[in-house]
């Protein structure tokens, strides 16, 4: 667990790292006049001026973040090297460069995973089985008509690739009957209302699939597509739980902050570095897309600020963009410390 929890950090901070490289590349490319590259929040612990570059790289006290500071971010400036001077469309690839970083090595790193340990289980159905949990209402699909050697090509309406989004598609769909289109013999064949096993957890039913699947030689060609598709079901995943998260279909209760993801990854790491892997995997990718949301304070925001400013030719006032802004930060921290605090709680024997 120790282990797991330094592991922990240390991913998190690499990957606030990697987001800000990203802005700090691209401000760099641009000729953006960049006044500090910081590590952490608060005061600084270490500071050192570069002479080339003038430019301040500092570790903060405060391990929660990081920031790129350029001249004439947040105001009005006259230096031509201001980032406020730049065109819009390279402002708009600057802001948006760390998240798409994070995505990126998200992606990478799935592809580092899947050649490492082979694991790359295709839709063919390879054999039956059971559950020993009890929490499982156990419901046979063999019985209702799946059959060995079987391609599941769609479960419901939703086609499927490879075992991730299928198993995923079984998992959101295997709630109720649903039905399951397969490649027999080269024929293709739907097997009307499967009924798959569910389990319950934290008030949601979830099903589950009872049979393994078929693995599939490691080559460029399948290492590609099982990145590919693995990511986009990632991607999916954490839209619908979004989504989820705004109809109410899921709690406040089933949310994390960095605490409670700390937490998890150190408990996947006392149990399996691979598994660890893929959740760092999905971190990464999760840290790019809510900060390309466009909420104020985030990227997401700041890049919504910009496209208005590309679609009417003119910019948004800069004290009422920096007014909503602010107001965003100070609606963000106080839900990152409630959601802190109840993670704390749920730690706390």
């Amino acid at each position: 667990m120790a282990i797991g929890i330094i592991l922990a950090v240390l991913v998190f901070g690499f990957l606030i790292f990697i987001h800000e490289l990203g802005h700090f590349l691209f401000a760099r490319l641009f000729k953006v006049k960049v006044n500090e590259f910081a590590m952490g929040m608060g005061p600084k612990i270490i500071s050192k001026v570069s002479k080339k570059s003038g430019i301040r790289y500092s570790w903060r006290l405060f391990p929660i973040g990081g920031f790129v500071s350029m001249a004439g971010e947040d105001e009005e400036s006259d230096d031509p090297a201001a980032f406020c001077n730049k065109p819009v469309w390279q402002r708009m690839i600057i802001t948006a460069a760390g998240a798409v970083v994070n995505i990126i090595a998200g992606i990478i790193a799935m592809a580092v995973i899947i050649i490492c340990t082979g694991d790359l289980s295709g839709t063919e159905i390879s054999g039956f089985g059971t559950f020993g949990d009890e929490s499982v209402q156990y419901v046979s699909t063999e019985e209702q008509g799946l059959m060995t050697g079987d391609l599941v090509t769609m479960i419901g309406d939703t086609k499927v690739h490879i075992s991730d989004d299928m198993r995923y598609e079984i998992q959101m769909q295997g709630d109720s009957p649903v039905n399951v289109t397969v490649i027999r013999d080269g024929k293709t064949v739907v097997i009307e209302d499967v009924k798959f096993s569910t389990v319950e957890e934290s008030g949601l039913v979830f099903g589950l699939a009872d049979f393994i699947t078929s693995a599939e030689d490691v080559t460029f060609e399948s290492v590609c597509r099982h990145t590919v598709w693995r990511s986009i079901s990632m991607m999916r995943s954490i839209w619908q739980s979004l989504g989820g998260l705004v109809s109410g279909e899921y709690g406040i209760d089933m949310m994390s902050g960095p605490v409670g993801v700390g937490e998890m990854m150190a408990e996947t790491a006392s149990v399996s570095y691979s598994g660890f892997a893929a959740l760092a995997v999905l971190i990464s990718i999760n840290l790019g897309i809510m900060n390309l949301l466009p909420l104020p304070a985030l990227d997401g925001g700041r890049l919504f600020f910009q496209l208005i400013e590309l679609v009417f030719r003119r910019p948004v006032n800069k004290n009422v963009e920096g007014y909503i802004h602010f107001a965003g930060i100070v609606i963000l921290m106080a839900f990152m410390l409630f959601i802190t605090f109840k993670d704390i709680i749920k730690i706390i024997p």
